[in-house]
């Protein structure tokens, strides 16, 4: 079958798609850069710093069970409803939420504007993965998940970079917060223009799908599978439960990244806030180059691409979080920001992964958004520990501590990986696309 071709309609989709979740990241990031400011201004109200910390990243916590239970219902809208409707929905919800939270003076509103704000959020990525489904080939999956995975990494770190910028001209929490809702509004602007549901809007030809889908092996009939055949599918296949598992251990190490490092380099480093939120950029930004390297690395190794550099990635991440486990409060600064950087490419190229350019090959156009959301909703169900589990840690134990438990979940994690390889290598072989001799 001949492949369609990219045209100038394809990488606009690309292109808005990419911008248009990377803002999210404005309304998203804007919470871990400011948690040094909020913990400062709730001890200079009288509240124990250590106190300030665990409810601060309690409120973190609920707001990753939000984005959690999102997930689950938000693949399934997009397979139903389309993946636009989901992308557009989840940013004007973002802006209000982060106004509300910007307004709020409190931990009640702060409670209630950061969970409602993660919890619209969860609609985004499903609407992105569905509309890539309808745009892009199977054989093009790997480099152009990767290409979009680009949009929250690098999204995070242009955010983060930004709101270093402001902090240095004498910004507080409040003004990141604003300038974030503005920045997501023009983009939301943008997207509500221009994009489009499919190529079928221009009379382009619709693309391949993976012949490795799970919706495959059932026949292909012409009336599309309803909401809960869909569900069926994914929850009966022991490969796809595996991914899920992947996605508990790799969002658990991103979460916390994610949030507790600007916090880490303020009180372990000695950093200032506006040094923290800068060098906390470099998670996102080394891993958006690992996400790009992998994704086009994985479309050229064959159907067990993918599987082969999730298993790599994970056992090196172990390393680089035993090396921060052992970096003490004299360390050079250079070594703290080396290691980051080294587990972000190590854990954010295969992570990408699995709600990415995996859920397309286990979806297909059926089910790509449902599989996207039930990967990441399992995921962010243990990310949920990343607030007020690691808060509690770090202020009990010390932040050596944390990073000891990190390497043990990415150990577990590996063994995960280990597994998925050996079952996706089986299918392949069952399905012809590999020999048995190809054994390596």
């Amino acid at each position: 079958m001949k492949q369609p071709r990219i045209t100038r309609r394809h990488l606009l989709t690309v292109s808005l798609l990419f911008l248009g979740y990377g803002g999210y990241y404005f309304c998203r990031s804007d919470y871990s850069v400011a948690l040094p400011l909020l913990i400062a201004e709730q001890a200079h109200k009288g509240m124990p710093a250590g106190v300030a910390q665990i409810r601060l990243g309690s409120i973190a916590s609920l707001g990753v069970l939000a984005y959690a239970i999102g997930k689950f219902p938000s693949g399934g809208l997009a397979d139903r409803f389309g993946g636009r409707r989901n992308f557009l929905g989840g940013m004007f919800g973002s802006i209000l939420f982060t106004v509300l939270f910007m307004l709020g003076g409190g931990f009640p509103i702060f409670t209630l504007a950061w969970v409602g704000n993660r919890l619209v959020q969860s609609l985004g990525w499903a609407g992105l993965v569905k509309v890539t489904s309808r745009w892009f080939s199977y054989t093009a999956y790997g480099g152009v998940m990767g290409v979009l995975s680009l949009s929250y990494l690098f999204g995070d770190a242009a955010s983060r970079g930004i709101m270093s910028l402001l902090l240095a001209h004498g910004f507080g929490w409040r003004g990141l917060f604003g300038a974030g809702a503005c920045l997501l509004t023009v983009l939301l602007l943008a997207n509500l223009i221009f994009l489009r549901e499919s190529p079928a809007a221009y009379d382009l030809p619709a693309p391949e799908e993976n012949p490795l889908n799970l919706f495959s092996d059932a026949g292909s009939g012409a009336e599309q599978p309803g909401m809960i055949v869909i569900f069926r599918t994914l929850l009966s296949s022991y490969a796809f439960w595996l991914v899920c598992a992947l996605s508990l251990g790799t969002t658990l190490l991103r979460e916390t990244f994610n949030l507790w490092i600007p916090t880490y380099f303020t009180q372990m480093v000695g950093m200032t806030s506006a040094q923290a939120a800068s060098g906390s950029a470099l998670f996102p930004f080394f891993g958006g180059l690992s996400v790009l390297l992998a994704g086009f690395l994985s479309d050229r190794l064959g159907p067990e691409g993918r599987s082969r550099i999730l298993f790599g990635g994970l056992c090196f991440c172990v390393l680089a979080l035993l090396g921060l486990a052992e970096v003490t409060m004299h360390a050079p600064r250079f070594v703290p920001l080396a290691l980051v950087a080294a587990v972000a490419v190590c854990l954010l190229g295969p992570y990408s992964y699995l709600a990415g350019a995996m859920a397309l090959d286990f979806g297909g156009k059926e089910g790509s958004a449902t599989a996207s959301g039930l990967i990441d909703g399992f995921g962010y169900l243990a990310g949920v520990l990343a607030g007020n589990g690691m808060a509690h840690l770090v202020v009990a134990y010390g932040w050596q501590r944390m990073f000891l438990v990190l390497a043990a979940v990415a150990g577990l994690t590996s063994v995960v990986g280990g597994l998925a390889l050996w079952q996706q290598h089986r299918r392949a072989i069952a399905l012809g696309l590999l020999r048995p001799a190809e054994v390596q």
